[in-house]
């Protein structure tokens, strides 16, 4: 047997247990497990605080990459999900329905814009989201009878998700699927058109190329895994104008944006244009479980509405709408109904302006910038990142710094005295 030879028994001796029981079995995320620090282990959660098993308790400041926008364990959510689970937690979606789906999907739907971003279509997570959404954007030109549309156009300095689809439209430059780029289909990887000259590089390929391309992804206001950059509305505005100028889908992936993180609802709402596809997920449902959706207009869905089954988008992930997850999301968008959210997020971004105000005058400090609830703290480089994450842990908050950038996005709900914790010793650390 392969584990018996002598070979396989000096392999065990050069790899390190790092610490047990159990973490020598478990692979984490994007870490070099060799080097990485000992993760933290988690006992129990609570509003905006994460409770070590130490006992050590933690403002977070990122809310679960960007999913606990109510913070952590919220009662509505969790009697809802709880009613869920007794009733039903999972039936497939396949022939099957259930209220929860059906209630969710109408709700979306409403708050998309009625008659607009009308038909969703259910999957496990963002990365997944964005696949569909890519599998509707080149199946639409088939469907309709035009073929050699198979190019996505994406933009610098954006991320959409870990998947083979996803990977391709992301920046590689960006740090994170740099070593598979040549094993990804090839997409256009341009500029925002963010001034007149990247707007004219964008419109040139765009004339050159049209007949092969067939949408246009970006992240609107907020490219938020490759580095919290901000773009304006304007920019949305170009692009809805040259997607319709060559006839082209748009999708807006708002898996970070979605649900009030930019002081709007959705972050296209600022631009007042509308999407042909939308991505969502992350803090859909406030933060408990996963649940995705890629959201179509009505003139995206009529191209697979047909007599031939061979034009059905062949996509059905096995937990697509989980009554779990769609329960939870129901109970998320209640309270984004009744409870002041996007008041909220106005407070934060106040409050976040001022107390990361002092940063811009540290050394090393390349940019402050802040919008709706997240404010970000470029510097000129990191030399010692897993060291800058160990600051902030001794200082009694979670915040986890990446590349160049130091930033808080709370949940909606913390307390103006956490928020100005977390502000104070990002600046203090800095320092």
């Amino acid at each position: 047997m392969p584990g018996n030879t002598s070979e396989n028994k000096g392999l065990a001796k050069i790899i390190p247990t790092r610490s047990g029981p159990g973490l020598e079995h478990l692979w984490l995320p994007y870490a070099q497990m060799k080097t990485m620090p000992l993760p933290l282990s988690v006992k129990a959660t609570h509003g905006c605080r994460i409770i070590l098993a130490d006992g050590r308790e933690l403002i977070d400041g990122i809310a679960s990459w960007w999913t606990a926008c109510h913070g952590y364990n919220h009662s509505h959510i969790r009697e809802a999900v709880e009613h869920q689970l007794a009733t039903m937690p999972h039936v497939m979606f396949g022939g099957l329905v259930h209220e929860q789906a059906l209630t969710l999907a109408r709700r979306l739907a409403g708050l998309l814009g009625p008659g607009k971003l009308d038909r969703v279509f259910f999957s496990e997570s963002g990365s997944v989201a964005v696949e569909v959404a890519l599998k509707m954007a080149l199946q639409y030109w088939c469907n309709r009878g035009i073929f050699g549309r198979d190019r996505i156009i994406a933009f610098k300095g954006g991320y959409h998700g870990d998947t083979s689809g996803a990977m391709a439209i992301s920046d590689a430059e960006g740090g994170f699927h740099g070593t598979l780029s040549g094993a990804l289909p090839q997409q256009i990887i341009i500029d925002l058109p963010v001034d007149e000259a990247s707007t004219a590089a964008l419109e040139t390929v765009l004339a050159q190329h049209s007949e092969h391309i067939a949408a246009i992804i970006v992240e609107p206001l907020v490219q938020g895994a490759g580095g919290m950059r901000f773009h304006d509305a304007q920019v949305l505005q170009t692009l809805r104008t040259l997607a319709d100028r060559y006839g082209l889908l748009l999708i807006f992936d708002e898996i970070f944006t979605g649900f009030g993180r930019t002081g709007t609802m959705f972050a296209f709402e600022q631009a007042t244009v509308v999407p042909d596809i939308i991505t969502l997920s992350k803090a859909l449902t406030g933060g408990t479980l996963p649940l995705a959706a890629t959201v179509a207009r009505r003139n995206v869905f009529d191209a697979f509405w047909s007599d031939d089954a061979a034009k059905a988008l062949m996509h059905g992930p096995t937990f697509m709408a989980n009554a779990l997850g769609c329960a939870a999301a129901n109970a998320s968008l209640d309270l984004f109904a009744r409870e002041p959210r996007l008041g909220q997020v106005a407070k934060i971004e106040a409050l976040l302006r001022a107390g990361l105000e002092p940063c811009r005058k540290l050394a090393g400090v390349k940019e402050v910038r802040v919008k709706g609830g997240i404010g970000v703290v470029e510097l000129d480089r990191i030399e010692n990142i897993n060291k800058l994450r160990q600051r902030f842990i001794d200082e009694g908050v979670f915040v986890r710094p990446f590349g160049s950038i130091v930033y808080l996005t709370p949940a909606f709900t913390i307390a103006e005295e956490d928020l100005a914790r977390l502000t104070s010793t990002v600046a203090r650390v800095l320092a």
